[in-house]
C-alpha cells in the first residue's frame, strides 16, 4: 500500500549483519545474490512468478527516517557509524528478474541483485515476503482457474485473507492466475481490474421475506441481477422465489436476470436441479455460479459429475493457498566481486537439494520452432553465449541423460530493472501481466500442467556452470 514505511519491514540479523560489514570496512564489497525457489506448491508443475512491482516501489522508496534511526539507536546493538550510514541510505545496485506472469521452475535465479554487500542484505526480506506471498497466489489461481476448465473464476478471499495487505496482493496476484475479477474493491480501484460482488444472506434476512430481499435487489440492479438461493432451501424457495421475481420485476423492464448464486449443500445435484427449474421457466440464459470453500480438486470433481455451474467464486483456499501455504523462496550469496573479478560462492549441504548454484547467472528457455512449446530451461554463466543451431541438455544430477536440441530459438529470461541504482524497466499494467502469465500457459504441454503427478518440466545447468559447481564441490572436499 502506498505512502507506507516499510524499511523496517525486516528480519534483525539483516541490520546485524549489515552493521557487522561495515565493522570490518567490508561496506563496499560488491556481492550478487540470487532469489530462487525449491519446490513446487502443490506437487504441481509450474509457479506463476509476481510480486515484482511491489519489489520496485520498496526499493524505490527505500529510507531512513530519524525515528528510524532512534529506535535502531535504542536496541545497543549498532555503531554510530552504521546510523550515519542509514541516514544516507540510497540503492546504487543492479537488479535483474524475470517478469511478472512468466512461468519458471525450482533453482531458477528469479532475481539476481547485484550490490555493495550492506545494500543487498537489507532487501532480502522484503524481497522474498513479496515474491514468496503472490508467486504463490498466482499459482495457485491458475490451478483453480485451469481446473474450471474455462469457466469464469472469481476472487472472494478479502474477509479471509491474513492481512490487509494479503487481501490487496493476494487479488492482484489471482488476477494474473486467471481470475476474471475480485471482490476486493481496493484492488480493483488501484489496478483497474473487474471487481464482482452482488449480496450476502445478510440482504435475505433482513427483509421479511426471501421473496421481498428479491424483489427489492431486483428493482435496485435490474441490469445486474445475480440472487443468492441458498439462505432458506435452495429448491424448496430460493430458486422458485427467484424465478418469481424474475417474471414480476425483470421481465416487464425487458431485463434478463444474470446469474443464481449457490453457496452451500451438494452444489452438483443442486445446479442440476436449479438448472431443470430455470430452464423449464425461460430462463436458459441464466447463469449458476457455485460458491462454498471452493478449490481445484473440489471444482474438477463438480465438474467430472456434470455440475451445472457457470462460473465460481474462490475464496479462502485460493487467497490463502490453504492446502500449501508456505513458498519457500530463498535468497541466496552466488558471487563476489573484487577489483571487476567474480569469484562465484557456493552453499553446501547434506540435504543435496540445498546446494546452491555459483556464480553470477543468466536463465535460458528454448521453444520448439514449429510448436511453439518450451522444452526446457538453461541456467548459464552471465558471459556464455548460446547457441542457434544445436545444444545439447543433460540432467544436473544424472548429467548422463542427455538430449540434443535442434529446430529451437532461444530467449533469454532475464530483465534489467535497476541499473547503479536507477529504474531502467517500466512495469506492464495489471492486465498485461495476466495476459503474459496466460501465454506463458500455453507454451507448457499439458502434461507439465496436470494437478496430479504432473510431468516435470527440464531445467537444466550448463556445461560450464555445471564444472564450475562440481569443482567447488571437489575442493572442499579434499
Amino acid at each position: 500500500m502506498e505512502n507506507r514505511k516499510l524499511e523496517l519491514v525486516s528480519d534483525f540479523y539483516e541490520f546485524t549483519m549489515a552493521n557487522g560489514y561495515l565493522a570490518h570496512n567490508m561496506d563496499n564489497k560488491i556481492v550478487y545474490f540470487d532469489v530462487f525457489f525449491r519446490k513446487i506448491p502443490d506437487n504441481g508443475g509450474y509457479v506463476i512468478f509476481a510480486g515484482l512491482e511491489q519489489i520496485i516501489d520498496y526499493i524505490l522508496n527505500l529510507k531512513f527516517t530519524e525515528d528510524d534511526i532512534e529506535y535502531l539507536k535504542k536496541q545497543n546493538k549498532f555503531s554510530e557509524q552504521f546510523l550515519d550510514y542509514l541516514r544516507n541510505f540510497e540503492f546504487t545496485g543492479d537488479i535483474w528478474s524475470v517478469q511478472e506472469g512468466t512461468v519458471v521452475f525450482p533453482y531458477e535465479p528469479l532475481i539476481t541483485v547485484k550490490a555493495p554487500i550492506i545494500q543487498a542484505q537489507i532487501l532480502e526480506t522484503m524481497l522474498l515476503l513479496l515474491i514468496n506471498h503472490q508467486s504463490l497466489i498466482a499459482t495457485k489461481s491458475s490451478r483453480i482457474v485451469r481446473a474450471a476448465k474455462g469457466r469464469p473464476v472469481m476472487e472472494f478471499g478479502a474477509r479471509r485473507a491474513h492481512s490487509i495487505d494479503a487481501a490487496v496482493f493476494g487479488a492482484r496476484a489471482a488476477i494474473i492466475g486467471g481470475c476474471v475479477g475480485t471482490s476486493c474493491m481496493y484492488t480493483s480501484q488501484q489496478y483497474n481490474v473487474p471487481t464482482s460482488g452482488t449480496m450476502a444472506h445478510s440482504w435475505i434476512q433482513s427483509f421479511d421475506s426471501e421473496y421481498e430481499a428479491f424483489k427489492a435487489y431486483a428493482t435496485t440492479y435490474p441490469d445486474d441481477c445475480t440472487l443468492l438461493v441458498d439462505t432458506y432451501n435452495v429448491l424448496k424457495s430460493g430458486v422458485p422465489n427467484a424465478i418469481k421475481v424474475f417474471n414480476e420485476v425483470l421481465a416487464p423492464l425487458n431485463f434478463r436476470p444474470k446469474a443464481i448464486r449457490i453457496d452451500s449443500g451438494d452444489l452438483s445435484y443442486l445446479s442440476k436441479k436449479a438448472r431443470q427449474m430455470l430452464d423449464e421457466a425461460g430462463y436458459s440464459d441464466c447463469k449458476i455460479c457455485g460458491t462454498n470453500a471452493l478449490d481445484e480438486f473440489l471444482i474438477t470433481s463438480l465438474l467430472e459429475q456434470d455440475a451445472k455451474l457457470d462460473s465460481f467464486g474462490v475464496g479462502e483456499n485460493l487467497i490463502t493457498a490453504q492446502s500449501n501455504p508456505v513458498f519457500g523462496g530463498v535468497y541466496k550469496l552466488s558471487a563476489i566481486e573484487e577489483n571487476n573479478v567474480i569469484t562465484p560462492k557456493i552453499k553446501v549441504s547434506e540435504n543435496v537439494e540445498k546446494i546452491t548454484n555459483p556464480g553470477f547467472k543468466k536463465l535460458y528457455r528454448f521453444y520448439n520452432n514449429k510448436t511453439g512449446k518450451a522444452i526446457a530451461d538453461l541456467i548459464a554463466l552471465h558471459d556464455e553465449e548460446i547457441s542457434n543451431d544445436s545444444y545439447t541438455i543433460f540432467d544436473p544430477i544424472s548429467p548422463w541423460k542427455k538430449k540434443e536440441l535442434i529446430d529451437y530459438y532461444v530467449k533469454p529470461l532475464h530483465n534489467q530493472i535497476f541499473e547503479n541504482g536507477k529504474l531502467v524497466y517500466t512495469s506492464p499494467t495489471l492486465t498485461e501481466i495476466a495476459n503474459k502469465a496466460k501465454k506463458e500457459l500455453d507454451t507448457l504441454w499439458d502434461e507439465v500442467k496436470r494437478l496430479n503427478n504432473p510431468h516435470k518440466y527440464y531445467v537444466d545447468l550448463s556445461q560450464k556452470l555445471w564444472n564450475l559447481k562440481n569443482s567447488m564441490l571437489e575442493d572442499l572436499n579434499k
